[in-house]
């Protein structure tokens, strides 16, 4: 390795810049009446978000990005109580004075100071309303029998941000509910069986919720060109991709 650049590697450890330059996210930018909206994708089912000075994280897990060193959080969401979506520790790196954090109901008991909120709630936290909407599994079971997200204890958010409704579906699959959705600007649906759905079940869904705008996420090894083909000529739905598997 030339000698200057080892220098400079160590120099920028030192100070902390190569974690920041592995933090390099991508995002998309999103303006709004009230100034852009930007969602930075971390990885698997953890994503946040930025508008204005507030920062709003979702499902941070620490195998996914280094949380102390992202933004922290003014409020974050947690969907249910797996380990791939609840991290304690990576919530305690998030945390500042006054950050809120909002979990559903499977998660009770396993975070400090958390607001609980069921299906169909509704609140409005750090003046963004959030509403929990349901998020299980109807088809896809534990040999047990049991479905690997049971109705009523896992949530997904709708997040109201700048005049844009941002769904976050949490694990779930095509389900009723889904019908009540409407004005969705943006949807983030999970792709991976056998825990939530496959490519036809999220396109099913984004039919159902007509988004302008839809990114699969939590996909794993799924195909996501199988989905792209899906939908391929949907009039009003835009597919992107984005590294969340």
């Amino acid at each position: 390795m030339n000698r200057s650049l080892l220098v400079l590697m160590v120099l920028a450890a030192g100070f902390g810049l190569v974690g920041l330059a592995l933090q390099k996210l991508e995002e998309d930018v999103f303006p709004t009446p009230g100034g852009d909206l930007r969602i930075f994708f971390v990885g698997h089912g953890s994503l946040y978000l930025t508008f204005g000075e507030k920062a709003v994280h979702v499902d941070p897990v620490g195998s996914e990005g280094d949380y102390a060193r992202l933004p922290k959080a003014d409020l974050i969401l947690v969907t249910h109580e797996h380990g791939d979506h609840l991290d304690p520790e990576a919530i305690g790196d998030l945390r500042k004075a006054g950050t809120q954090v909002v979990v559903s109901p499977a998660c009770v008991g396993k975070l400090k100071d958390a607001i609980v909120m069921k299906n169909g709630e509704r609140r409005t936290i750090q003046g963004f309303e959030v509403e929990a909407v349901p998020a299980y599994n109807i088809v896809h079971k534990r040999p047990d029998g049991n479905p690997f997200h049971p109705k009523g204890q896992g949530n997904g958010y709708v997040l109201t941000v700048g005049h844009k409704r941002i769904y976050i579906a949490g694990d779930t699959e095509p389900v009723p509910e889904m019908a009540a959705l409407k004005d969705i600007d943006i949807a983030f649906l999970p792709m991976n069986l056998p825990y939530t759905m496959s490519p036809e079940m999220t396109a099913e869904a984004a039919r159902t919720i007509r988004p302008k705008i839809l990114y699969p996420y939590h996909f794993g090894n799924t195909d996501t060109g199988r989905l792209i083909a899906l939908l391929k000529g949907e009039p009003g739905i835009e597919v992107r991709v984005r590294p969340m598997s």
